[in-house]
Order: structure tokens, then sequence, then C-alpha cells
């Protein structure tokens, strides 16, 4: 219970961290901590494969899709003028997410949960690669195919958005 604790807090300060930079660099290599956090979980939850997944596509492929977003836009939250009106958005926003957080527990606490009927079958990471790579190869090629054209898309939007906005 204690590693739980731990992975909850290391993973929620890291959210938080990545919330109130203002550089938006620093706030996507935090939140990579905060992915790999998500995994930690995963992992002491006993599932092996989401976190395996969790660490390949969100800390893996998912922060260099947003350092590369971040890198071509060439925008940062301090290029931002702040308004008046933000300070007292943060404080309402503070309480909005006090208020779901505390509705989130109430639901929690007053939920009683029931023991499974059954118990799920187990299945070994290793026979989820196998059947990743054997019978649905094709799939996980046409997924990696789509992102990577995703990607480069994004990448000559970026560029071409960047070369219109800059006359010189």
């Amino acid at each position: 219970m204690i590693s739980l604790v731990i992975i909850a807090a290391l993973t929620l300060a890291s959210a938080a961290f990545a919330l109130t930079r203002r550089n938006l660099i620093h706030a996507a290599l935090l939140l990579i901590f905060t992915w790999a956090g998500i995994a930690a979980f995963y992992l002491w939850a006993g599932a092996e494969f989401i976190a395996f997944a969790q660490i390949l596509i969100y800390v893996g492929a998912v922060s260099m899709i947003v350092l590369f977003a971040v890198l071509l836009t060439k925008r940062t939250l301090a290029d931002a003028p702040i308004e008046p009106s933000s300070h007292r958005r943060a404080f309402l926003a503070v309480i909005a997410g006090g208020a779901i957080f505390g509705l989130i527990a109430f639901a929690i606490t007053q939920t009683h949960f029931a023991p499974p009927p059954e118990r799920a079958p187990v299945v070994e990471v290793r026979q989820l690669g196998f059947q990743l790579m054997g019978p649905h190869a094709a799939s996980v090629l046409v997924a990696g195919a789509v992102l990577t054209v995703t990607l480069l898309g994004a990448t000559i939007i970026a560029a071409n958005d960047h070369n219109r906005e800059d006359p010189s």
C-alpha cells in the first residue's frame, strides 16, 4: 500500500508541476514522468502488458510527438501575455478541481465493491506478444504507418504555417 501512495504522489506531483510550467518543453518533459508514473501504477496493479504499452506508446511515441509539435511551433507560454483575469480563472479552476475531487472521493467511499464472481484468465505478456506479432501483425504495421504519416503531415503543416506567418 505504501508503494501505491508513493507512485500516486510522484505521478500527481509531476502532473502538477507540468501544469505550472511556463516553458512548454519543460511541461512536456514533466508529462513524460506523469505517463511513467501511470505505467508504474499498472505494474503495481499487475497489468504488465498495459504498463509496457504505456511506456512504449505514451512515454516513447506520444511524448516525442508532443516535443516535435512544441519545437516546430516555436511558441512558449512565456510569449503569451498574462491576462488580468487569468488569476481569477486559476482560482476558479482550483475550486472546480476541488469540487470534482470531492465528488469522486465521495463516490468511491460510498461504493460497495462486491468480490468478482470468477477469476479472470491469466494471460502472459509473451502470449500477447505472439498474438500481436502473429495473426495481428498486419494491424500493428498499419497502425504504425498511420501514426508515421500523421506525424509527417503535422510536420509539413507546421512548417507551412511557420513560413506563412514569417514573411522574412
